[in-house]
This record gives C-alpha cells, structure tokens and sequence, in this order.
C-alpha cells in the first residue's frame, strides 16, 4: 500500500479506481503569415465563440451550483472584455508580428504569473481563472477543444490541475473523486468542489503508474491510499457508509424551523474557514455564519495582509450572506497555529500563555488594522465581532476600548 498526502478541499471519502487525465497536447505557432488586422480578426472571433461557450457554462452551473457559483462564468465573460487583457493580446500580435493563438497564449501566462505573485491568496487564486479563459481562446483558435474527462466506469480523477469550466462539464455520475497536483483551497475549482459535495485534494504529487489502480481518497486526513490493504478498505467502507446515513438525516431537516419541543427557536450557524465555505454554508441552509476563522487570513499570506485585503474578504462574506449574521472572530494565532512572519517565541505551553486576543493586545496596530476591516465590511451585512481566548474582564474592556 502506498499513501499520497495533500490538502483537503472537501472532508469526505472517495473509494474507486484511479484514473489520471492528460488534457489534449497543444502545439502553438509562434509567428503568423498573416497580417496583424488578419490575427485580430481570427482572435475577436475566437473571443465572442468563448463567450458564448461561457454563456452556456453559466447556464449549466445555475442548475447544479446555484447563482453565487455560476456567477465565475460571467466573471470570466467579462475578463474577454477587459481592456488591458486585449491590449495586451494586440500588442503582441502587432509587435511581433505573432498569431493570435501565441499572443493570448502568451498574455494568460502573463496575466497569470502576475496574479500568482500577489500576497492576498485570493488574488493568487485568479491566475487560475485567467489561464483558463485563455486556454479556452486558444483551443477555439487552434481547433484543438478539449472533449474533457469521460469514462465508462466511476473512478477518481487525478490531473494537474483542473479549471472551474472543467470541474462543471465532469459527469459527476462518473465522477467519484478528484487529485491535482496543482491548484489552491480558494480557487474557484476549490470553491466548486465543495458545493458540488465532491472529495477532493489539492497538492499531491502522484505518478503515472498510479492509473487503473484501486484508492481510498481520505479527505478527513487530507490523504490517498494507493492498493489498500483489506482492512483499511473494509474501515473506510464503513466510514463512508456512516457519511452518508449521516448526510440524508441531515438532508431531511433542512428547511425545516429550528424549534425545540418547548417552542424555543434556536439559531443554527455554520463555521468557516475561507470564503469557499460559503457555498456549503447556503447550500445547506444555516441561519448565519456563527465562527469565521479569520486566522486563515494570515496563514494563507507571505505576509501582514492589508486592511485592504481583508476588507474585501469579509465584504465578499457578508454580502453573499445577504443579511444572515456572520461572526467574525478576530485573530488567534499561536499554539498550534504559527504564522512564521509574526516571530514568537516558543512556550512550554503556548495554549494557555501568549496568544490570540492577548498577541493582539500587545500588536495593537495589526490588531487594529482588522478590526477597521471588520468595520467596514459591516455596512455590507450583518456583522458581529468575537474575540479570542479571553480569560479576563479586563482583556475584553481593552480590546472593545480599541474597536
């Protein structure tokens, strides 16, 4: 037996065979016998048949994801429309005298290489996106599109990487699973995964001799079993069968009021991690967001995330949970939770000593950096603020002294 590890998209157990996809090999020519005009024409024309393929994405994921998903195939739309994406397209067509299929080529790794350098993850998370619209110009324009994954039997998907038009057009009745070596937790695939219900890890590194074999994708311990042995599939039948006894209770009272037997309404709300949860959050019907982790904010980034960035982060969260509470908890870090950019300094017992609220208290300008983020944000929805492993009245005097 061998065993793979990753990061886990969704928590969840796969069992199946493994089956790797190669997307269609893909030669660009370089330079053009044709006139610049000529290129421009034959790369508007490929952009509009892409916008209309996206139009009909967006129609497919309005069935199967709902709105706030589909919306990534208008937002992808709208990218072929972006003035500096298609100066950047003519520029190099007119310039050196290149086909249309090398200049957009060459603007999505670009444009992509950019998005990737950012320091907000969310924003490193879009070279993805810009890769795949472009990818899809250039398949348009060569002639080469991509029929997609497809096999007679349900198996578990392992590619490099996977695109969100991808992940939409999979036959999810063959679809078990899904491995990439590449890609990101917040990435519109990532996002897409979890509210289709899909297990899915992110970052392993896998190896071609690992097609046709049997696997368990393990997505509580971020994991892939490659030939398990007998027992290990017997327990993760079993676990996988308790999943989804557990998952039609929980389908049967959904929108259903939550009342107790006295007649006591209760709040039920969901916990998140990143702006991904969101779409299980909806789609599962909870009356608020109870615990948003921002820590992930910080363990996501090279380094002290901007106000700027983390407003737009919680402004997405509220807004997209039109009103429903969402309860921000302020930074905790420390214990098992070190970002390497904060330096502190080792305890013999870190969760009960220097961190959360009291790091905060004593950074005060990071700390009040968030909470102006939270602030703003709140004008978008319904906000709350938590605060962190508090053990004193005066902890919490000081810290509402600086919100």
């Amino acid at each position: 037996m061998q065993v793979a590890t990753g990061k886990s998209i969704l928590n969840g157990i796969a069992i199946g065979p493994l089956r790797i996809y190669h997307k269609a090999a893909r030669q660009t020519v370089v330079s053009s016998s044709l006139t610049p005009a000529e290129e421009w024409e034959r790369f508007d024309a490929a952009r509009k048949k892409a916008q209309e393929q996206l139009g009909m994405l967006y129609e497919k994921a309005l069935n199967e994801v709902g709105e706030d998903h589909a919306a990534i195939f208008e937002i992808h739309q709208m990218m072929l429309d972006d003035e500096d994406y298609l100066e950047a397209v003519k520029g190099i067509i007119e310039t050196q005298l290149a086909s249309a299929e090398h200049a957009v080529s060459t603007t999505g790794e670009n444009f992509a290489a950019a998005f990737a350098a950012m320091d907000d993850t969310y924003m490193q998370a879009r070279a993805a996106d810009v890769k795949d619209i472009s990818n899809r110009v250039v398949n348009i324009l060569s002639g080469q599109e991509d029929g997609g994954f497809s096999d007679d039997t349900p198996a578990i998907l392992v590619a490099d990487d996977l695109t969100p038009s991808e992940t939409v057009q999979l036959d999810k009745s063959k679809l078990l699973g899904f491995i990439t070596r590449h890609g990101s937790v917040n990435s519109h695939t990532a996002i897409l995964a979890r509210t289709m219900n899909i297990p899915a890890l992110i970052g392993v590194d896998f190896d071609e001799s690992w097609d046709g074999k049997p696997a368990v994708l393990d997505g509580y311990n971020h994991c892939v079993y490659i030939d398990p042995a007998a027992e290990l599939l017997s327990t993760m039948e079993q676990k996988q069968n308790n999943d989804l006894k557990q998952e039609a209770l929980l389908q049967g009272l959904k929108k259903k009021p939550n009342v107790t037997l006295d007649g006591r309404e209760v709040n039920v709300y969901a916990n998140i991690g990143n702006v991904g949860d969101i779409g299980a959050v909806l789609q599962n019907d909870a009356g608020g967001i109870g615990l948003f982790r921002s820590e992930f904010i910080y363990l996501d980034a090279q380094d002290f995330p901007s106000e700027d960035q983390q407003f737009a982060i919680y402004k997405r969260v509220a807004e997209t949970m039109a009103g429903k509470k969402v309860i921000i908890r302020t930074l905790d870090i420390g214990a098992d939770k070190q970002v390497e950019y904060f330096n502190l300094d080792k305890e013999e017992n870190p969760a009960l000593g220097y961190r959360a609220i009291r790091i905060c208290l004593t950074r005060k300008e990071i700390f009040k950096q968030q909470l102006r983020a939270i602030l703003r944000a709140s004008a978008y929805g319904t906000v709350a603020v938590m605060f962190p492993m508090i053990i004193s009245v005066r902890e919490v005097r000081d810290a509402k002294e600086l919100l």
